[in-house]
This record gives structure tokens, sequence and C-alpha cells, in this order.
């Protein structure tokens, strides 16, 4: 059912973002914090430890290390180790983490509880995702915090270099010393994280957004593409020029570049009138499709804690679901026939 309705009694058909906005149930403005808000001195004479080196680890201590801190990187003795002392830092186990001032964790979140760190009280310790702290896999005795880039690891490095910076949610969890929010910015800032501001986030908040992004929104967008597939080569279009219009032309990439760069209001105006008209008069023809119910459970499955216990099984099954999964999904059939595609469509096509 379609509970928002306009002056003529019709289905509104506004995003629900611009029907309930704040202004619109006088909730406060979320916090939104800023680069000059952050003050580096929050981490001057403090030991601050780098705990694991793969896409985000490496870009943390590089950016941080760029921005006036000298992190120290802690790893297993492993080729991460070897690159981490390559790019210049000084190496250490993982234990060595548990005597640093500010601790930043960024392993896989499943990893994370197998860690054994147990840092001390004056200490604060930052993830980048809010998964540990809200489904209490991560105990610790000082300040605990979050500083979520809202972008792929080795990206945070290249925003960083560019000189644009990228959105992080942050916030604090655990604030033992009374400076716990200064030390998060602090971080924040040093890797970038506040030049296109940073939206203030509980851990379970960003636990539920990041999470349903990925079980909630996905699911649905996959299943959405394939009857749309099927329907077009029901009606005689190829495979190839399908998956090219979905994929290999970058038009929906470059589509959405344009709705963060300038909004969808403006960007509409950059499509024919024809497509325009099509988009807006059969928007409503899905609205007999009621989702909500199972993006709720969905939802509630993540906030309950269920999948976090589900996922913790499977880690220590040896992630025997995962692997099946991936193999039917993502195995070499399907890498074989993506790279043969991309052979004769997109950047890399060669004549035959």
């Amino acid at each position: 059912m379609v509970a928002n309705r306009n002056s003529k009694g019709q289905p509104s058909r506004l995003p629900y973002w611009l029907r309930h906005g704040p202004s619109r149930h006088n909730h406060a403005m979320t916090k939104i914090y800023y680069e000059d808000e952050a003050d580096p001195g929050a981490l001057t004479g403090k030991t601050v430890a780098v705990v694991g080196y793969g896409n985000q680890g490496r870009s943390w201590a590089l950016n941080l290390r760029d921005s006036g801190c000298q992190p120290v990187v802690c790893v297993r003795r492993d080729s991460t180790r070897e690159q981490a002392a390559s790019d210049g830092f000084e190496t250490h186990d993982v234990s060595t983490a548990n005597d640093a001032d500010v601790v930043c964790i960024l392993v896989p979140d499943d990893v994370i509880p197998l860690l054994g760190l147990a840092t001390g009280p004056q200490s604060c310790v930052i993830v980048a995702s809010g998964y540990t702290l809200a489904f209490g896999r991560l105990a610790t005795q000082g300040d605990a915090g979050m500083v979520a880039p809202r972008m792929l690891g080795p990206e945070v490095r290249r925003c960083y270099e560019e000189g644009v910076g990228f959105i992080s949610a942050l916030g604090v969890h655990r604030d033992v010393t009374g400076g716990a929010l200064a030390r998060v910015l602090a971080v924040a800032g040093a890797i970038g994280g506040l030049r296109q501001g940073g939206i203030e986030l509980t851990p379970m908040q960003e636990a539920v957004l990041d999470l349903g992004v990925e079980q909630v929104l996905s699911p649905a967008l996959t299943a959405v593409s394939n009857a749309f597939v099927q329907t077009m080569v029901e009606h005689g279009i190829p495979i190839e020029a399908v998956i090219t219009e979905l994929v290999l032309s970058g038009e929906v990439e470059r589509t959405y570049r344009l709705l963060r760069e300038v909004g969808y209001a403006v960007q509409s105006e950059y499509h024919s009138p024809t497509s325009q008209y099509g988009q807006l008069t059969r928007r409503g023809r899905y609205d007999h499709l009621d989702l909500l119910p199972t993006m709720r459970a969905l939802a509630d499955d993540i906030e309950s804690g269920r999948f976090a216990d589900e996922w913790d099984a499977e880690r220590d099954a040896g992630y025997p679901s995962l692997t099946a999964l991936k193999e039917q999904y993502a195995g070499p059939a399907i890498r074989e026939y993506e790279a043969e595609l991309r052979l004769r469509l997109g950047p890399g096509a060669t004549r035959p």
C-alpha cells in the first residue's frame, strides 16, 4: 500500500527522502563534521598503531604519515609486513598495538575477534566499520570509536592524494577518557575523511546501513536486473546488447556519477524528452509489489545480531557456504564468459 498521497488523493511519486526529510518532521539535523573541527593536536605525542596492512590499512597508514603522524604498522609476519616495511614503516607484531595510544584496527570484521587485542584504559580503539562494536565482537577498556570511509580501501589513498578526500561515517561508541571524540575526529581528518564531511552515526546505525546495502538492496537489484535481462532476451534482444546497456557501455555508471555531482533533478535534464516522459509516466507501475516486508525482515535480521551469529558460525566452520556460493555465482565459468565478452566489447575490445 502507498500511504502517502497528494492533495488530489493520488499516491505521491515524490522520493521518500523528499517526503520524509528532517524538516518535514521537525527532526534535528544529522550532525556533520568538517575538517576544521578536527584538532591534529589530539594525536601529538601519541603512539598511533595501524593493525592490518591490506586495502584499508595501507591507505590509512600512508595518509596518516602524510598528515604528520608517525604510525607503526602491527601485522603478522607475512607479505603485508614486507610491504609495510618496503613503504618505510616501522613494523611490529599485532600484540604491540596493545601499548599504543590510538589503535586503528583495519582487518576484516570476522578476523578482529581473533586478534586477541587487550588495549589499555587510556587508549582509543578506532575501527573502519561499526560491525564489531555494534554486535559486541570487540571489547575495549578505554575509548572506542569508528571512522568508516564511504570509499573502497585503495580509493581512500587515491582521494587523499588528489586532495578531494571522501565522506566518512564516524562516531564515538565508548568515551572513558573524555577525549574520544577529539581523537576520532583527528584520525578522520588525517586520513582525508572530513574533507567532504563526516556523518555522525552510531556503530549500529553504520552496520545496519552497510550490511543493508549488501543484504537488503543488492539482492533486490539483482532480482530486478535478472528479470529485465530475461524480458529483453524474450523480446529478441541479443544478450551482449543487454549487458552492454546495463554495464559495458558505462552509461549507467556515468549517470550515477551525475547523480552524485549535480543531483537527480539536474541530471534528469540530460535525458531526452522521450526518456523523461517514459520514466516518469511508468514510475508507478511497480507500486503493487510490496518490497517493504521482505526488506524489513532482512534489516531486522541484521540489527538483531542474527546475521553476526551466522557469520561467526560460517567463519568457525571454515567458510564452506561462502566458498560454494562464490563458485556458483563468481566461479571460473562466469569469469571466463565475462573476460571473453570484454575482449569483444568495451575499452579492451579487439577484432577477432
